[in-house]
């Protein structure tokens, strides 16, 4: 009851500033009084931005991953008993929204959108994200943004980043990527339209249709180019969603112990963003012709309490890659998502959590995205890093 008083008060975007005494309860309850710390200091927007990301965590806390590399199990979606925000129906016996399941959907005929009845009919928006000039939340690195989510100044951020990147790779035919997915089955509108229908989870067990399929667009593109890629395909996620991010981070250790000449590690999942309207979002930025869904990287930030001590090389891949993938396609890539988050990034030096679009994109765009962006990546390895 207590979670779904808090999410309906955040719904409404009004919880923390009519009831500011209730800030140390909820930080307590989501466990990152770090994050909410730096979201109320900051200016217009972006509390609406943490809002719109991270209030689903009050449905599924089992989301959390690990703040430090010795992590605890979290509740299981079933005793969380309400929706995760991205228009997952509430589990059998739970107190969630009353939605229709996923499986209730119409089967899809073969080369044109169904129909969607009125009542589950939702807007579709089309955005192209990216950072704003005098906002002091974001900051410019070479051609990408930077969104900062930490209590770090901007100047702090700035002399961070003078020095660039470490990473070089040499072309060989060992191993040294390993490309996963802590949330495999996260997947994606079977259309291109400016509804959805909100019975839909945006989950497929299909590894054709889910994050995989985007996983192995990019794992390819990467051999293409003379670079060793292990693609691992494990549904994490499924068929219990608590503790995905442990048995990613088991996974990892497995392949790193197996295959020492891994250097990087890449979570591909996508993102989700539902507003209070009901209405949800697909990022795009048109490219040859063609809608690709934006790109977006999380990188961490570590102020003693997360557990990923060698952040600032992370930070520096995901700055330099967004801007290289920037000056390429300009409007490919959202800002680089930079915060106080654990998500098994401390495992190898050089990982990263992408995000290819949002529920709200087709299977297609994010696939293309995957395509457009991994002969840069390449490049981007092969580099030597310059000041």
């Amino acid at each position: 009851m207590l979670l779904r008083t808090l999410a309906a008060l955040l719904g409404a975007g009004v919880f923390l500033f009519a009831y500011p005494a209730a800030a140390p309860v909820l930080e307590a309850l989501l466990g990152r009084a770090t994050l909410f710390s730096a979201a109320l200091s900051m200016p217009g927007g972006a509390l609406e931005t943490i809002r719109q990301r991270y209030a689903p965590e009050l449905f599924r806390e089992d989301d959390l991953p690990p703040s430090a590399p010795s992590s605890q199990e979290a509740p299981s979606p079933e005793s969380s008993g309400a929706s995760s925000g991205e228009g997952a129906s509430a589990p059998e016996g739970g107190s969630g929204p009353a939605r229709p399941p996923a499986e209730l959907l119409p089967p899809l005929p073969a080369g044109e959108p169904p129909e969607i009845p009125a009542e589950y009919q939702a807007p579709l928006r089309q955005v192209n994200m990216t950072g704003e000039t005098g906002n002091p939340a974001f900051c410019r690195y070479k051609f990408g943004w930077i969104r900062n989510y930490t209590k770090l100044e901007l100047t702090e951020i700035d002399q961070v980043l003078e020095t660039p990147a470490s990473l070089t790779l040499e072309p060989g035919p060992e191993p040294q990527v390993l490309i996963y997915h802590t949330h495999t089955t996260e997947s994606y509108e079977e259309w291109d339209r400016e509804v959805y229908d909100s019975r839909n989870n945006w989950r497929s067990q299909d590894n054709t249709a889910n994050m995989a399929a985007v996983g192995e667009e990019l794992a390819q593109a990467l051999e293409a180019r003379g670079i060793g890629v292990i693609h691992d395909v494990t549904q994490h996620d499924h068929p219990a969603y608590n503790g995905a991010y442990d048995r990613s981070a088991a996974t990892i250790q497995g392949y790193l112990e197996e295959y020492p000449s891994i250097r990087i590690a890449i979570d591909v999942h996508r993102d989700a963003v539902l507003y209070d309207d009901g209405s949800t979002i697909k990022t795009v930025q048109e490219v040859g012709g063609k809608k690709a869904a934006q790109l977006m990287i999380i990188a961490p930030c570590d102020d003693g309490t997360v557990g990923v001590p060698g952040w600032k090389e992370n930070f520096r891949f995901a700055a330099g890659l967004t801007s290289a993938v920037e000056e390429k396609y300009p409007g490919l890539m959202r800002p680089v998502f930079f915060c106080y988050r654990n998500y098994n990034l401390w495992m190898t030096p050089d990982s990263l959590l992408f995000e290819f679009g949002t529920n709200g994109n087709t299977l297609e765009e994010a696939k293309y995205t995957a395509r457009l962006v991994a002969p840069i990546l390449a490049d981007y390895l092969f580099a030597e890093k310059e000041d």
